[in-house]
């Protein structure tokens, strides 16, 4: 299985605060936040890494060649309005079986993504399994509801919990796609869609068959203070 990575964000919300490096180099407890999500990749024995970053950055592909050796990396620099031009432009890299997309903002303990990735392929029929947290840190989470089957029947506003006693399940930030969602790629730009959700949203409204699998906690790191937060959950060792 090869891993797509969605590293092309421009920060703008870190860089309103004084921040200048490239989104995917800025320390997080001592360490780049990309080297979180590289140390799962490897953690769960994948090789090839197809990403995606912007016209703008400098210095991401020499750090990940550097310091991953072990990877083999094929980068696109493109600048894109939105993470799922970034997934659509990824597409040339990411045919002929299902991949794993990751995004760069997420911090989570590398052994997540092998279990995630075992779990999702048990889901042999499936077109899509997103990984899914209990934990909702994010401005704007994308809730997921699960039916008794493990399939997700809502994304959206649809999925927030109807009252206290259900639990909220948002998107963690990776997910297993089977090629097959590119066939949608026309539509989604005809449609004029901004954003990853609406694409995902459109998918499972067509049909595609979509499942959720429970992950343990992630941070979603785009506000200066979601690096103190990501910070935290890395020094106690990713603790929930």
């Amino acid at each position: 299985m090869k891993a797509g990575l969605i590293a092309a964000g421009l920060g703008e919300r870190l860089r309103a605060h004084g921040m200048t490096l490239p989104k995917p180099l800025v320390p997080v407890a001592g360490r780049p936040l990309i080297d979180y999500v590289l140390a799962a990749v490897a953690t769960a024995g994948l090789r090839q890494v197809a990403c995606i970053v912007n016209e703008e950055s400098r210095g991401i592909e020499e750090h990940c060649r550097t310091q991953w050796p072990h990877l083999a990396f094929d980068f696109i620099r493109r600048t894109t309005p939105s993470s799922m031009e970034s997934l659509f432009t990824l597409r040339p890299l990411l045919t002929g079986e299902p991949f794993v997309l990751l995004t760069v903002d997420a911090v989570f303990a590398p052994k997540l993504l092998a279990q995630f990735l075992t779990a999702a392929a048990a889901r042999a029929d499936a077109h899509a399994v997103l990984a899914l947290s209990t934990f909702v840190d994010d401005e704007k989470p994308l809730y997921a509801r699960l039916a008794a089957d493990g399939r997700i029947s809502a994304l959206g506003a649809d999925a927030q919990p109807r009252d206290l006693r259900e639990a909220a399940l948002v998107t963690a930030g990776f997910y297993v796609f089977h090629p097959a969602i590119f066939d949608e790629i026309v539509f989604a730009r005809q449609a004029g869609f901004t954003a990853l959700r609406q694409f995902l949203g459109h998918l499972l409204r067509r049909g595609y068959r979509f499942y959720g699998e429970r992950i343990g906690k992630t941070v979603d790191v785009d506000r200066p203070e979601d690096i103190a937060v990501a910070e935290a959950f890395v020094r106690s060792d990713f603790r929930p």
